[in-house]
């Protein structure tokens, strides 16, 4: 009687011991060797980025790639059951199905593609839109059947479509804003226009300057991504090489953007703007600068046509892409800018954005002398709706 007492009374005592709690939160980062470093690695890395995790900063799993892909960025379709690896070196893109498990890389025939860069995808789920820089043209592809549906070609005589990089997609006016940035090869010849297609006819509507100076400014724009919801409807671009963030209102009577500078970055001494964020709400706006590598933050809850500038919070050299935790108390910046010098140092910045302070430093990747590309949240944990 008394040891079933006690056994009795030690497996209520099991029963009711607090929960303990195996925090994680998974993002993936593509990852390449430095240059002239043999033999040549690449892959994606799960990491678990949680700063709660007991394997915070741990790879849980590697995905190799081939050596020569030079895999550039990592988009998600709508439903999230595909992501989709853009490259600039062999084989263009790269397709994983986010529903298999364990996790494999395919290969996407895309001939007409060279050096692949930025992707859009229509709510329909029925077709992605994907720039390929070195061979300047935006490829409409079927985002069921991963092929080919049309090939919307540079014109030579006006430049249209130049050097092709950042891609902003607009269904509820059927607009799309392509940036022309740099030559592929060498980063050279820089553009300075954005042109805005037809995105259901593929049709090249008109092109516009983006920058004050004399032609050719070699200002570079680079990313082109829509405010959501927005009316009327907004687009943020970011000039690479003169350092501005420039807005692209839209006319509803005329059917066309006005582009208007609103943020120079050289005045709070950051320079080559990348890539474009907002918070959940859509009342914060985020914009990583590689050199000297910080997150900017701007409040736009007053007016998204006039930006207030927040706050610039140190990263490190190259910073790129931005994930956030779901409950966004923490922003993951990745350091690495095509392994360019001064923007490469390769670690994942854990930026507390309560704090509004860099609070810790992923260097996983960089410890074995890797340098991360992107990174992207694994579904469980993903947020964002623009890109």
């Amino acid at each position: 009687m008394i040891k079933n007492t006690f056994t009795c009374t030690l497996l209520s005592a099991i029963l009711f011991l607090p929960t303990i709690s195996h925090a994680e939160m998974l993002s993936m980062m593509n990852y390449e060797s430095k240059p002239g470093q043999l033999p040549r690695k690449e892959g994606i890395a799960i990491i678990d980025v949680d700063p709660t995790s007991a394997q915070f900063g741990k790879i849980v799993q590697d995905l190799p790639l081939p050596p020569d892909a030079v895999a550039h960025h990592i988009f998600y379709n709508k439903d999230i059951s595909k992501a989709y690896i853009t490259a600039l070196g062999k084989g263009p893109l790269r397709v994983i199905d986010m529903k298999k498990m364990p996790y494999e890389i395919q290969s996407l025939n895309v001939p007409q593609c060279e050096v692949a860069e930025d992707m859009a995808f229509t709510a329909d789920k029925k077709t992605w839109y994907l720039t390929c820089m070195g061979s300047s043209n935006v490829i409409v592809g079927d985002a069921h059947t991963d092929s080919v549906k049309q090939v919307i070609s540079a014109n030579e005589k006006e430049k249209f479509i130049r050097y092709p990089h950042g891609l902003g997609l607009n269904e509820d006016i059927n607009r799309l804003i392509v940036t022309s940035t740099v030559r592929a090869s060498d980063l050279g010849d820089a553009g300075e226009t954005v042109t805005v297609i037809d995105s259901t006819t593929g049709n090249v509507l008109s092109t516009h300057k983006l920058s004050d100076k004399p032609t050719p400014s070699g200002s570079a724009p680079v990313e082109a991504v829509f405010m959501p919801h927005s009316t009327p409807p907004l687009a943020y671009v970011n000039t690479m090489f003169e350092g501005k963030l420039w807005t692209a209102t839209w006319h509803s009577t005329q059917h066309h953007f006005e582009f208007t500078p609103v943020f120079d970055f050289s005045s709070i001494k950051q320079g080559v703007p990348l890539e474009i964020y907002f918070n959940q709400e859509h009342d914060k706006l985020f914009i990583t600068t590689a050199n000297p590598g910080a997150l900017n933050i701007f409040d736009i809850s007053e007016s998204t046509s006039k930006p207030t500038f927040l706050k610039s919070i140190p990263a490190a050299g190259g910073a790129h892409h931005v994930v956030f935790s779901p409950d966004e108390k923490y922003a993951f910046v990745q350091n690495s800018f095509l392994n360019l010098p001064n923007m490469d140092d390769g670690s994942i910045s854990v930026i507390d954005l309560h704090k509004m302070e860099k609070v810790h430093s992923i260097d996983t990747l960089k410890d074995l002398g890797l340098k991360p590309n992107c990174i992207l949240m694994l579904p469980q944990w993903h947020t964002d709706d623009v890109h």
